[in-house]
C-alpha cells in the first residue's frame, strides 16, 4: 500500500508541475486552476515529504516562493509583455505553498510531540 500512496505523491508533483506549464501557456491562473494546484499541493505536502525531507522541502519552498514573488515584481516593474512567465510563477507559487504549509504543521507537530 506504501508504495502505490509514494505513485499517488509522485504524479501529484509532476500533474501540478504540468498544470502550472499549460496554466502559463493557455488558460491563465483561472480560480478552477488554483483550486487543481491547491489540492495537489497538499497532496504533495501529505504524501511526499517523509521526515528526512522536511528541512530541505520547507526551505526550498520559502526560497521559491520568495524568489518568485520578487521575480514577479520584477517583471511587472519593467513593463514587458510577459503575462506567460508571470502565470508560471503565480502557478508555482500556488502549488507549492498549500504542501509548505501541511509540512511546517507537521513539523510544528513532531517538535511539540517530543517535547
Amino acid at each position: 500500500m506504501k508504495g502505490a500512496m509514494e505513485k499517488v505523491g509522485v504524479w501529484s508533483f509532476i500533474a501540478g508541475l504540468v498544470i502550472a506549464i499549460i496554466a502559463a501557456l493557455v488558460w491563465g491562473v483561472t480560480s478552477t486552476v488554483v483550486w487543481i494546484l491547491g489540492i495537489l499541493g497538499i497532496i504533495v505536502g501529505l504524501i511526499n515529504i517523509g521526515d528526512r525531507e522536511v528541512m530541505m522541502y520547507l526551505l526550498a519552498s520559502i526560497a521559491l516562493i520568495i524568489g518568485a514573488s520578487g521575480l514577479i515584481t520584477v517583471v511587472g516593474a519593467v513593463g514587458i509583455g510577459v503575462t506567460m512567465l508571470t502565470n508560471f510563477l503565480h502557478a508555482i507559487v500556488i502549488f507549492v505553498a498549500p504542501g509548505a504549509v501541511i509540512v511546517a504543521i507537521k513539523a510544528i507537530f513532531e517538535v511539540a510531540k517530543s517535547k
